[in-house]
């Protein structure tokens, strides 16, 4: 996949990124394509490469060290991931990163980018402004685990992913979403998740399937993620 200096400015960190700082970085990366179900790389690998996802969907993974997965986010096209080797030497990546389905990343050599921001504030503070909202992505998730009910999170996972990459059909909201995948993202276990999906589903608020989650009435998600209805 050909990918021009002029795209990279869809990426929040290269917004104000000059032509020719955009030129050098694409000089200094290479294409990865990877099939659903690869990984582009593993927790705890050496952090060498940062990435832009081009087309298709990535989830970070991390696992405890009794097996467990939470998932900590999905990453959609033109946005950046496991770029900690461009701020701290010798870093590991904190999470795994497997492909939803066929997609394509950039892979940007982490040593290149830390010496071109040394000289670049402008991509600096860009880069800055990205984990500051990965942080208060982070801290909201703490708030709701700590305070909320399995339902109100639940709710609230799926219609973050309804925003994020929810695709409109005649009769709802569909989610390229399993079961297994809302319980990573909402702390709890897929017997729960099943369990409410399937009161939902009879309230009908949801239709759900394999790898498919509908959502039928997201007003109704609504309330009951911000504690409206019981």
């Amino acid at each position: 996949m050909n990918v021009l200096p002029k795209d990279l400015r869809q990426v929040i960190v290269f917004q104000n990124a000059t032509d020719d700082d955009l030129k050098q970085i694409l000089e200094n990366s290479i294409v990865r394509s990877i099939e659903e179900g690869e990984y582009l790389f593993l927790q705890g690998d050496p952090a060498d490469y940062l990435y832009i996802l081009i087309n298709g969907q990535v989830k970070l993974l991390q696992n405890n060290p009794r097996g467990q997965q939470v998932n900590l986010r999905t990453i959609y096209p033109w946005q950046m991931f496991g770029a900690l080797g461009v701020v701290r030497d010798e870093a590991i990546y904190p999470a795994s990163a497997i492909a939803l389905e066929n997609s394509v990343a950039l892979a940007i050599n982490g040593v290149f980018l830390r010496d071109m921001i040394q000289t670049r504030p402008y991509i600096s503070l860009d880069l800055m402004h990205l984990m500051t909202t990965y942080i208060q992505e982070m801290q909201t998730r703490y708030r709701e685990l700590a305070t909320e009910r399995v339902e109100q999170r639940i709710a609230r996972a799926l219609l973050r992913l309804a925003a994020q990459s929810g695709q409109k059909a005649d009769t709802g909201i569909e989610l390229s979403f399993s079961r297994q995948d809302v319980a990573e993202m909402s702390g709890t276990t897929l017997y729960t998740v099943s369990r409410v999906i399937a009161e939902w589903e009879r309230q009908s608020l949801v239709q759900a399937g394999r790898e498919q989650i509908r959502i039928i009435n997201p007003h109704g998600l609504v309330k009951l993620a911000e504690g409206l209805e019981e």
